[in-house]
């Protein structure tokens, strides 16, 4: 779960460029961003740098220009991110970015969580860079007032509402050889849920629970759905199944809703999205405001992305270096 909490984190708020036509083409310049440079010599570093890491450099073995555009559009992203913070007078620092990725982590092995990200081309300064950015939204959207329902009155409101969404079921089935079995099964737990332990331990099997089991909704198995959605708190009932011998006794006990406090980080997530969201809206309009002019060497910007230019890119980083004098700062 936390893993996935990380993995999604680096899909969000990827700034859309926004490119314009001029004629900043200085050679050693990979990209201008309003009146900043990044220099061909700070993309060969940060492409360099990435590629010293085994996994990243396979996954981008026989891209490396896809690569190196990826990278430099996340450098340019960098650049933007820092005008935004400048815009609103808002600092993050490294302390603050590794808070959030140990709250992202939660507890997973944070080399398992990097190899992952190495091996669909994304490194360790990505994802510090990506989280960066999230706090960065966040910090500005507290700022200007956009944070909503992360109050404690608040969060208490939303898992009121949500409660009914997140009951579990509390589930067991035992497979037992006949219907005569099966009805002497369920007039017994009906009239005491609690026997069904002993029930189960009678009947062991690859398709007996030992115990009642607690799941979410759509963990439950699809043959047995529709009873256990029409069925009462604590009621039991069999039915037979294609290519199952015998009966099967299922039972549904009382449903399992998570305590506000399990799910207190479920919804400081849900508000946190929310607000960011918001957040996103002040990135965009501070980009509309910043010229984005990118090396033709490098691509050209279309619908937001760093794509090779019409006539195709070969070997850039190794053409630029041969023929671009060094830039101011390379």
């Amino acid at each position: 779960m936390q893993t996935r909490r990380l993995t999604a984190s680096l899909a969000v708020g990827l700034v859309a460029l926004a490119g314009v036509a001029g004629c900043r083409s200085d050679p050693g310049v990979a990209a201008y961003v309003g009146d900043e440079r990044v220099t061909v010599g700070e993309l060969r570093t940060a492409v360099d740098t990435r590629l010293e890491d085994p996994a990243l450099a396979e996954a981008a073995a026989g891209r490396e220009d896809e690569f190196t555009r990826l990278v430099l559009r996340r450098l340019v992203e960098a650049e933007l991110y820092d005008r935004f913070a400048q815009r609103y007078g808002v600092t993050v620092d490294d302390g603050d970015v590794r808070a959030r990725l140990d709250e992202l982590l939660a507890g997973e092995d944070p080399e398992a969580v990097y190899a992952q990200a190495a091996s669909q081309g994304v490194a360790r300064a990505d994802v510090f860079e990506t989280v960066r950015q999230q706090v960065l939204r966040q910090r500005v959207a507290e700022s200007q007032g956009l944070v909503r329902g992360l109050s404690e009155e608040e969060l208490r409101a939303a898992y009121e509402e949500q409660a009914p969404s997140l009951a579990q079921v509390r589930l067991g089935y035992v497979n037992v050889p006949d219907q005569g079995a099966a009805d002497a099964a369920v007039a017994t737990l009906q009239a005491d849920p609690g026997a069904y332990p002993a029930i189960a331990a009678q009947f062991p099997g690859a398709t007996t629970l030992p115990e009642v089991a607690t799941r979410a909704p759509d963990q439950v198995p699809a043959p047995l759905a529709d009873v256990v959605v029409s069925a009462a708190p604590n009621s039991a009932t069999s039915l037979t199944l294609p290519d199952l011998p015998g009966v099967l006794v299922v039972f549904v006990g009382e449903p399992a809703v998570p305590s506000f406090e399990e799910v207190r980080p479920q919804l400081e997530e849900s508000a946190r999205g929310e607000s960011d969201a918001a957040a996103q809206q002040l990135v965009a309009d501070v980009r509309a405001g910043i010229d984005v002019t990118v090396n033709p060497r490098f691509g050209v910007i279309e619908e937001g992305e760093i794509v090779p230019s019409d006539g195709g890119v070969v070997d850039i980083l190794e053409e630029a270096g041969g023929t671009a004098p060094a830039a101011a700062g390379d």
